[in-house]
């Protein structure tokens, strides 16, 4: 079921990419600004991951029709073929989003999703150094700039509605993990539900100071 604040999300996850990098935009936005941009987001990202998708698998193809195929060659082809069939189940999840847009663009006209999509991304800019600084502390091993740009953001808005907007921590966690599922691929979602998860583990235990603090 599609509720007023998961469609605000979706708007913020969606616009995050253009209205980052133009916050003085922030404040003059309207609500068809937002589906606008929503809109050539997602029609963009299926485009670039269909294009990706073609090229792997075309490089797979003609590893495995090699005349001198040897292990390495195997191993490799084998590699693009799972991050074919991976950029394939991420077109397969945007374009399940898309049937859903006219259910989005009814609920996307109404003020309070306007203004809580808004919300995300205004604290999320303000406290962008903040929100950095407690991601790249519960990553463990792995470095912030490795994760895409829509993980990272799914993160960041989860972040943002517990720290700022007063949302229970498991709503946020499960909520992110939704728009993984929509957006994103098994192994993000299942990804981001762990960051997230040690992120909260993190504050409970008081390992880092809060970022309201």
């Amino acid at each position: 079921m599609i509720t007023a604040r998961r469609v605000a999300r979706e708007l913020a996850l969606l616009s995050a990419a253009q209205l980052l990098r133009q916050p003085k935009q922030l404040s003059d936005t309207d609500c068809r600004s937002l589906i606008l941009m929503a809109v050539r987001t997602l029609a963009s990202d299926v485009r670039d991951t269909l294009e990706q998708a073609g090229s792997e698998l075309s490089d797979s193809q003609r590893l495995l029709h090699h005349s001198e195929l040897q292990l390495p060659h195997l191993e490799k082809a084998q590699s693009l073929l799972q991050e074919a069939l991976q950029q394939a189940e991420r077109c397969i999840n945007c374009v399940g989003a898309a049937l859903d847009l006219p259910e989005i663009l009814y609920f996307a006209h109404q003020e309070e999703v306007q203004a809580y999509a808004i919300g995300i991304l205004q604290h999320l800019h303000r406290h962008q150094a903040e929100i950095e600084q407690h991601l790249g502390a519960a990553m463990v091993d792995w470095q912030v700039d490795r994760l895409t740009q829509l993980d990272r953001y799914i993160i960041e808005i989860a972040m943002t509605e517990m720290a700022y907007l007063g949302v229970a921590k498991q709503v946020a966690i499960n909520e992110a993990v939704e728009l993984a599922k929509r957006y994103s691929d098994e192994g993000s979602h299942r990804f981001i539900n762990g960051v997230l998860h040690r992120i909260s583990e993190l504050s409970a235990r008081g390992v880092a100071q809060s970022p309201q603090s």
